[in-house]
């Protein structure tokens, strides 16, 4: 199969550990391709172990070569500060950037961005659009000479409606510029996963496979812009076939890249329910064809 399955650390925020302790878990579960964010600056919780992300002041070289002992590689790195609140052009982009030169060393292939859940007070979505577009300028040109690709993933007040994903992705005219699909997030929105995909499956970079829970579904659809996990294995949710669609979709695509499952770990149990069924319905997918 060339669709490959990874994790983003996110699923051990709940149990406190450290980016060691999840390339171990990596290691021990055959599971070749990891996803984490990237802290820029000191934080005491990541300092004294109890954080599974990267900061930034930790030597990059060093942790590849780690990771290449274990068999493990970046899928992502996960950079999402809301680019469309007014910080975004400074703290923002300072932030996306320093991963990005972060990651080429690290031996990752690409970094996520997004936006905030909500519109940015004061600002018209055309003044803020504006504002992103100038971000993605400056950004775009420096991720192209490290060869690092940005992707715009579908999570906030912006991204998550179609047509303004649109217009974010011809920001800038560059191969460097695409998405990473979230199951998860589009279908919070309110959107429809599949016809988001199907839109947009020609830009797709990296997936985030994201189930909702019923009760989750029923009191926050459309409210909210995105999760940060399943609170419920994928598969167990209502956005479960969905998800089936979405692996069908990008199948027939011909992607080659990575399914980065974003669920509760609840130190491991959740997250291998998670796995097991993700390559489930992989390899029914490719039998079907």
């Amino acid at each position: 199969m060339s669709i490959k399955i990874g994790f983003h650390t996110d699923a051990f925020n709940s149990s406190y550990w450290s980016f060691g302790q999840c390339l171990d878990w990596a290691h021990a579960h055959n599971i070749e391709y990891i996803e984490c964010g990237t802290i820029d600056g000191v934080s005491w919780i990541h300092g004294l172990g109890y954080q599974p992300h990267v900061a930034l002041w930790e030597d990059p070289l060093a942790l590849r070569r780690k990771m290449d002992a274990l068999g493990v590689r970046f899928s992502q790195i996960d950079a999402a500060f809301p680019l469309s609140r007014p910080e975004g052009a400074t703290l923002g982009v300072e932030y996306v950037l320093n991963t990005v030169r972060w990651a080429h060393i690290a031996g990752c292939p690409s970094v996520d961005t997004t936006d905030d859940r909500y519109r940015p007070e004061g600002l018209t979505d055309r003044e803020a659009l504006d504002h992103m577009r100038r971000i993605y300028r400056i950004i775009v040109p420096v991720a192209e000479r490290y060869g690092i690709t940005i992707n715009i993933e579908p999570h906030g007040y912006y991204t998550t409606k179609p047509d303004m994903m649109a217009e974010m992705l011809g920001f800038v005219d560059s191969p460097y510029l695409r998405m990473n699909m979230d199951t998860g997030n589009t279908f919070i929105a309110g959107e429809d996963p599949i016809a988001f995909l199907h839109r947009f499956r020609h830009r797709v970079s990296h997936v985030h496979i994201k189930d909702v829970s019923a009760s989750l579904a029923a009191s926050a659809r459309g409210d909210l812009t995105g999760i940060a996990v399943s609170h419920c294995a994928i598969g167990e949710g209502v956005n479960a076939e969905n998800i089936k669609r979405c692996l069908d979709i990008l199948k027939a695509e011909g992607y080659d890249g990575v399914f980065s499952l974003e669920c509760e770990g609840q130190g491991g149990p959740m997250l291998e329910q998670s796995l097991a069924w993700t390559k489930a319905a992989l390899e029914a997918s490719y039998a079907a064809s």
